[in-house]
């Protein structure tokens, strides 16, 4: 037996475990060694906020009984439900059921009917299931199985004391998310959980930084129902409105005014709300108009036709681009003036009004959008440094204009693009916006 026995760790009363959360702990070495991203404890945070459940701890360990069961000793002064995520798969280092099992002193047991689902979808595939596969069907005495009707490895659902619920779940995210949903969740309601869940809007922002904004709407920081929270992420900046409600229309009518003033507030820097981007809501802007748009790229080199074209049904709007990286390009395909090009540089306001204008011309489209700039590492001068772009925007009315950024060279070439291509959205996303 391990030296964390549970008769070292305190049963805790009723009123006790009513007032602790979920506690999340990710088995996996791998984890630890930055080989993979923990999108598992993301995608469970977000899911546990949504159903109300208290969540005040994540725990990363590696493929190590002893750690695995340390773990599990702090986990149980802390929280009532125990996710796991990592460790349940056929190989000598996938122990997680086994470290749970001996810290909490349950025997395993083999369950036949873990067997016959392995063997069977190892017949699906033309296979023979392997013998060390059993070592997926153990389980302690007492626990329900958690099914995976995805892949190999199921998990559990086990009270392993009194008000002290374990889920166990395989690693691969794919498998983890639908047996959460199709399993999990239905079972935290049966006992219980995410009686009064929490509803959220997120409002997205570019063009404005994150101090900035939190200045504008600092007074609503201190609001507690709902409750406003910010956050970053490449380049865009989000406020969360929170509340927690029996309903969700009864948290909408909580939300709908704070959101009312926050957009008031922001104004054009509020680009949309939850699963908006920008390539989504231009896109419904040039829908509505009849317009449509081509683009021109240099630095980003199809990195602003790869944004609108992730959007479904964009080919009603978009139709299509060049990337005119070498001067020549720009000069045939573009009929960027050469003269310009020689006297101001391919990276300039001039360069970049003609790749609009010629991009729309060539296209026959509404609207022609261009970038042109240095993403670095090298290339910079100290007249044009690396991260200095232009963007062109050549309109219906044969206007056009551009307008200059500098994102800087310290975090790296790819930041330089997306910031590029994500601020030349931004800037026809206003121009539709304003008429």
């Amino acid at each position: 037996m391990s030296n964390f026995a549970n008769e070292n760790v305190p049963i805790r009363t009723s009123a006790q475990i009513e007032t602790l959360g979920a506690e999340i702990i990710c088995v996996g070495t791998e984890l630890l060694l930055g080989e993979i991203l923990n999108s598992n404890a993301q995608f469970l945070a977000q899911e546990l906020a949504a159903l109300g459940i208290p969540h005040y701890y994540q725990t990363v360990v590696g493929d190590n009984v002893r750690r695995v069961q340390a773990a599990i000793a702090i986990a149980c002064e802390r929280a009532r439900l125990l996710i796991f995520t990592g460790g349940l798969g056929p190989t000598p280092d996938d122990l997680t059921t086994e470290a749970i099992a001996d810290f909490f002193q349950s025997p395993l047991e083999e369950r036949p009917e873990i067997i016959n689902d392995i063997a069977q979808k190892y017949a699906t595939r033309g296979r023979v299931m392997t013998e060390n596969n059993r070592k997926q069907a153990l389980l302690p005495v007492g626990a329900a199985v958690l099914s995976n009707r995805t892949g190999t490895a199921p998990g559990m659902i086990w009270e392993a004391r009194p008000g002290l619920i374990i889920l166990t779940f395989p690693g691969v995210p794919s498998e983890m998310q639908v047996m959460w949903r199709e399993v999990a969740v239905p079972f935290l309601r049966s006992r219980g959980f995410g009686q009064t869940p929490i509803y959220s809007r997120t409002l997205r922002f570019w063009g404005i930084t994150e101090s900035a904004l939190a200045e504008k709407v600092a007074p609503l920081f201190d609001l507690t129902h709902p409750t406003v929270a910010p956050y970053a992420g490449k380049g865009e900046v989000r406020l969360r409105v929170s509340a927690k409600a029996g309903s969700e229309a009864e948290a909408q009518e909580a939300i709908a005014p704070v959101v009312a003033q926050i957009q008031h507030i922001a104004g054009a820097d509020c680009y949309g709300q939850d699963d908006d981007t920008l390539a989504t809501v231009v896109g419904q802007l040039l829908q509505a108009a009849g317009h449509t748009l081509s683009v021109a790229e240099s630095c980003t080199g199809g990195g602003l036709g790869s944004l609108l074209t992730t959007v479904p049904g964009s080919s009603r709007y978009f139709w299509g681009g060049v990337i005119s990286y070498d001067n020549a390009v720009k000069e045939s395909l573009l009929g960027v003036n050469p003269d310009d090009l020689m006297q101001q540089g391919a990276v300039s306001s001039i360069v970049a009004e003609q790749m609009a204008q010629g991009v729309r011309s060539r296209l026959h489209t509404t609207w022609g959008l261009s970038i042109t700039g240095i993403a670095g590492p090298d290339g910079g001068s100290e007249e044009k440094p690396v991260g200095l772009v232009y963007i062109g925007l050549a309109g219906p009315e044969n206007q056009v204009e551009s307008h200059r950024f500098l994102f800087g060279a310290s975090r790296g070439r790819e930041w330089v693009r997306w910031l590029s291509a994500c601020s030349a959205l931004d800037l026809l996303r206003r121009r539709l916006q304003a008429g």
